[in-house]
């Protein structure tokens, strides 16, 4: 932004701090109080000579850099002093007076609760019209603050100075906070009249292990031998099930039993799992690219001479259509996620997208992606959403009339909170498995027919010692 839209910014913020002072125990006190720091404020930048710096310190302090907003707060807590309002009542939701009057005056005003210690493994908050939600326990919770019409419009604009690019008039934003934060706006006419929202998304992937993740009760503990042999034979996999089931967490446990001397490349969209701490010192390449940029280096990606690929959300037809050009070209051990409820349908869905991105035969498609993946590990969310359960594994294969076959290996009934396990292979699997790893083939169908006599199993959850994670 230039500096005279910035200033605008600034001015429009000159109107009182009724965002979220909705709480009675607040009191006209603290607005008053929030009202007499911004007019001191405005008063010395009058006085400033160098506008061009100053301008530079508000813009960066909105942005969300610790320098600047520390500046703001200095002096907020300087003025507070002067004035003799160190015990002005200030609403619940934050966690000092003078966080308060930054957070109201030039901050992030009712949200900004979301942003500290206490949300810290929250992974989305929302605005919709005045109302604010956390989630929390794996449920968006209605919080006591409100915000104002008036004060979300100053909030938008000072997310659009994070992207001068951004055009203000748009009606649809996707803007990225220094900390990673994912912010998506909906103004109207796109939102219904009144129900604008922000929606704020962070990614939070816990580095599991196979042993934690049986501790949470998404996999059965008998498993983890099967797993772990899958991963040595290098299948490729593709992970599927609905938005927070768990399945981009579980691509990262599977990845961290990689092994590190491969070389790998990793495309997101949104930089969310960090390779760089799950596969310490492995020489695996990290970009960030989707849609148009990804098409752009996808012949790049097709002449890597990498050990494997991870396209860690294939939100398209373009991502799709990469996976599995690559995979025709013989690479092993890839992943990737997908959004879908029917891994039966996996097939016919990623064909679709391909098709409907970069054109073809559908049915041509679908044997190209059935012939590219080889298990589909299925997951979902139980009623207490902070529950995620591996809900099937399917063995993904083209047999010789060129069907695409998508057969069983394990599926959890719900109901008994229990798995059940088959023991055949598909042949081609088991020839490729042999070639690759004889010794780790043998572990896996060894584990596959334990696990196919012991059906079902029940869920265990808690089964490890405290602080046992393998």
């Amino acid at each position: 932004m230039e500096p005279r839209e910035i200033q605008e910014y600034i001015k429009s913020r000159s109107v009182m701090p009724d965002s979220s002072v909705h709480a009675q125990s607040a009191g006209q006190s603290f607005v008053h109080l929030c009202e007499q720091v911004k007019q001191a404020f405005f008063a010395e930048w009058e006085k400033e000579e160098n506008t061009k710096s100053l301008l530079d310190i508000q813009k960066k302090a909105i942005i969300g850099y610790e320098r600047e907003v520390s500046y703001f707060k200095d002096r907020i807590e300087s003025l507070i002093h002067e004035l003799g309002a160190g015990t002005v009542e200030y609403p619940a939701w934050y966690s000092s007076l003078t966080d308060a009057v930054y957070h109201e005056n030039w901050g992030l005003a009712g949200i900004s609760e979301w942003f500290g210690t206490d949300y810290t493994q929250s992974s989305s908050a929302k605005i919709i019209g005045e109302r604010i939600y956390f989630l929390e326990g794996g449920r968006m919770a209605l919080k006591e603050q409100r915000i104002t019409k008036e004060r979300k419009q100053q909030l938008i604009r000072a997310f659009l100075l994070v992207n001068p690019e951004q055009r203000s008039d748009r009606m649809y934003h996707e803007i990225y906070l220094l900390d990673g934060t994912r912010v998506t706006i909906y103004e109207e006419p796109m939102a219904k009249k009144g129900q604008g929202a922000i929606v704020f998304r962070r990614y939070i992937i816990p580095i599991l292990s196979f042993e934690e993740q049986a501790k949470r009760g998404t996999i059965p503990v008998e498993a983890i031998p099967l797993f772990r042999s899958m991963v040595r034979i290098g299948f490729n996999v593709v992970f599927l099930g609905a938005v927070r089931t768990a399945k981009t967490t579980f691509l990262a446990t599977w990845q961290s039993y990689e092994d590190p001397a491969l070389e790998g490349v990793m495309v997101e969209t949104d930089p969310e799992i960090p390779l760089h701490d799950i596969n310490r010192g492995a020489p695996v390449l990290q970009l960030l690219a989707d849609g148009e940029e990804l098409l752009r280096i996808s012949k790049s990606l097709l002449r890597s001479d990498a050990d494997y690929f991870i396209l860690a959300e294939a939100r398209d037809g373009i991502a799709l259509s990469t996976a599995v050009k690559i995979a025709g070209k013989g690479t092993k051990r890839m992943k990737l996620t997908f959004h879908t409820g029917d891994p039966a349908q996996f097939p016919l869905e990623a064909a679709d997208e391909i098709v409907h991105a970069t054109g073809g035969d559908t049915e041509r498609t679908m044997r190209r992606v059935g012939a590219a993946f080889d298990y589909l590990f299925h997951f979902i969310q139980l009623p207490d959403k902070r529950q995620k359960r591996l809900k099937s594994i399917c063995e993904m294969g083209v047999d010789g009339g060129g069907h695409v076959s998508v057969r069983v290996m394990c599926d959890y009934d719900v109901s008994q909170d229990a798995w059940t396990f088959f023991p055949d292979m598909d042949a081609a699997h088991q020839k490729y498995a042999e070639e690759t790893d004889p010794e780790a083939f043998c572990s896996m169908q060894k584990a596959l027919h334990a696990l196919a006599g012991a059906s079902p199993i029940a869920s265990k959850i808690g089964v490890f010692a405290e602080g046992e994670t393998g």
